[in-house]
């Protein structure tokens, strides 16, 4: 097929990565090229072999995102609307009837680089973090509403959180609001209610963390929720509560949700209340690091299960290092304030700690507390944020459960 892109030459070592299926080439990686930001660019070796079709941005570190390897792609609306309806049937599939409530396009993972729109039943909530789904945004969601209506599903509105420092350094300007759509509305009033694993929620999708709620640990809730019948639970970075409710409804004897952000605790105390379970849990405003070493100081042993699911310690290469450190000390604390015999949930959600570094975290972690782990479980994402096995950073999140003794 005839391009008219403009063309851009790439390192061997690109190449290679390429050729893996990986669809980033970094910006020391181009020999040569120009175009516009924000344009669909062919790029090729340094013998002139095509190797794909691109975004191109100079404003980005990754210089150009990789849309296809087909050379019979033509990027006609046609072809964009394939592949959000390829998206939106895998999420039907994997999720069956918690697809009112999933992630339906997960960047890169899905073949549209830089964009992520998550669903909160009748509203979609779309973050867009590179030029080129920027300018096929327009086009991109009024295919999407199109898609599911045709389905039976309703959609009352788009909104879009691009409140991230992260578009800044793509060129773009930070915003939020409304998408105007032909037949949905732009006047919403920014908090909706869903339903998980049987818990009603309140989403706040307009100042909430992200896109609103984290869907990626909803089937690792119902993981920790069976081991809590009948025990005395510490969910530690509780934010709105998601961990804390599914061992209340449970069946825990007690639990007690711990965070730093009052907004967030407020949050779950409305959500404990959603669901008729304010008498189950307390809640802490509390540094978790200091509230485990003050646990310690008094030698408070009053959990037999404790939850930590702490936000992403490290968002670089550069600062794995000390992330570590963060990781392996409230993993150790809350060893230690675990009688033996008790249960640990634990997890991390940057790709940057590995699965080797997290799980060699963890024997360290152990090893201080002078405790022994046994595996109960070791989970990930749910299925709706699917790993692209030559893409390691779709596989973020790590999850274990584990009896300490």
């Amino acid at each position: 097929m005839e391009r008219n892109y403009p063309i851009f030459t790439v390192s061997e070592r690109a190449e290679n990565s390429i050729r893996l299926g990986h669809p980033w080439v970094y910006d020391s990686e181009i020999l040569s090229g120009e175009g516009e930001n924000g344009c669909l660019a062919t790029v090729g070796n340094r013998r002139g072999k095509w190797l794909g079709t691109a975004f191109y941005n100079g404003h980005s570190k990754i210089r150009l995102r990789l849309l296809s390897r087909n050379a019979n792609d033509d990027f006609s609306e046609s072809f964009f609307e394939r592949r959000l309806r390829y998206a939106v049937d895998y999420r039907r599939t994997v999720m069956g009837p918690d697809f009112r409530c999933c992630r339906l396009i997960f960047g890169e993972a899905d073949s549209f680089p830089g964009l992520t729109v998550d669903r909160f039943e009748n509203v979609l909530v779309a973050q867009t973090l590179s030029l080129g789904m920027e300018k096929l945004k327009p086009m991109l969601f009024r295919l999407l509403v199109k898609i599911l209506c045709e389905s039976g599903e309703t959609i009352d509105a788009v909104y879009e959180r691009n409140d991230v420092r992260i578009r800044e350094l793509e060129g773009m300007e930070q915003n939020k609001g409304f998408l105007a759509l032909d037949g949905l509305h732009t006047d919403l009033p920014g908090v909706t209610e869903i339903c998980e694993n049987g818990i009603r929620y309140e989403v706040d999708y307009v100042n909430g963390q992200k896109t609103g709620f984290f869907l990626d640990q909803k089937y690792n809730r119902q993981a920790a929720a069976r081991l809590a019948p009948g025990r005395r639970v510490l969910d530690c970075f509780t934010h709105t509560g998601a961990f804390a409710l599914n061992a209340a409804r449970a069946g825990a004897a007690h639990v007690c949700a711990v965070d730093v952000s009052a907004a967030a605790l407020e949050t779950a105390q409305k959500n404990a209340a959603l669901n008729g379970l304010t008498d189950s849990i307390s809640f802490r405003e509390a540094n978790v690091f200091d509230f485990l070493t003050e646990m310690a100081d008094h030698r408070d042993r009053s959990f037999d299960y404790i939850i930590l699911d702490p936000p992403a310690f490290t968002k670089s290469h550069g600062s794995v290092h000390g992330a570590e450190r963060g990781y392996r000390e409230i993993n150790r604390r809350a060893m230690q304030l675990l009688p033996r015999g008790g249960y640990l949930a634990t997890c991390s959600c940057s790709h940057f700690m590995t699965e080797e570094l997290f799980c060699k975290m963890l024997h360290h972690a152990a090893a201080d507390a002078d405790r022994s782990l046994r595996q109960i479980e070791a989970r990930q994402q749910s299925p709706d944020h699917p790993i692209l096995w030559n893409v390691p950073e779709t596989n973020y999140l790590k999850f274990y459960l584990f009896q300490v003794v």
